[in-house]
């Protein structure tokens, strides 16, 4: 059986180690945990890992977070992917920095690349993790505090998330979403 993990981010290295990358992060550090290497491909960077008799394409999109959509609908139909074997890792500003959510469909919450990815796959219907990031900006200041960079208390505590979510997603294709989501969701540890 085979599943699409795509880890939402902005491409480029203005851009790396920021909030909105999360996604990305959490597919880096599987693949430096694991040996897996990323290839270039149409619409992004993928790496292919078996784990338990299935077969995971970790998908980093190279269209920037606004038109994730396009990676998605494109690898999906290349594999010929039911939306139920789709899992889209993503930042949270409504979470707390440290809360980890997955559920099996879901409204965007104003993300887009999540608004991107259902626009274009036409479903709200797909499975997401969503990695909290927290809310701490005045008005006006959302696009440069996802952009912006994390503290070093939440740097030394991405390491431990990533870990976090890569076992979530090790449940959800073993599993399925309802017995992982009850042992994934998580509260806020102090960062």
């Amino acid at each position: 059986m085979n599943y699409l993990i795509v880890g939402l981010g902005n491409i480029g290295a203005e851009y790396a180690g920021t909030r909105h990358n999360m996604g990305f992060m959490v597919l880096d550090a599987w693949a430096q945990a694991s040996n897996l290497v990323f290839r270039s491909d149409r619409y992004g960077d993928i790496a292919e890992v078996s784990f338990k008799g299935r077969r995971l394409y970790l998908l980093k999109p190279s269209t920037y977070m606004n038109l994730s959509g396009k990676a998605v609908r494109y690898w999906m139909t290349k594999l010929n992917l039911p939306k139920e074997n789709l899992l889209v890792i993503c930042d949270d500003l409504n979470l707390p920095f440290g809360t980890l959510r997955m559920r099996k469909r879901g409204s965007t919450g104003g993300h887009n690349g999540l608004e991107n990815i259902q626009e274009l796959i036409g479903t709200q219907d797909y499975a997401r993790i969503r990695m909290g990031i927290g809310n701490d900006f005045h008005p006006g200041e959302q696009i440069d505090f996802v952009l912006g960079g994390l503290s070093a208390e939440q740097k030394a505590a991405m390491p431990g998330l990533c870990e976090k979510v890569i076992e979530g997603v090790k449940a959800f294709v073993t599993v399925g979403p309802d017995r992982a989501m009850n042992s994934f969701n998580t509260r806020a540890e102090k960062v």
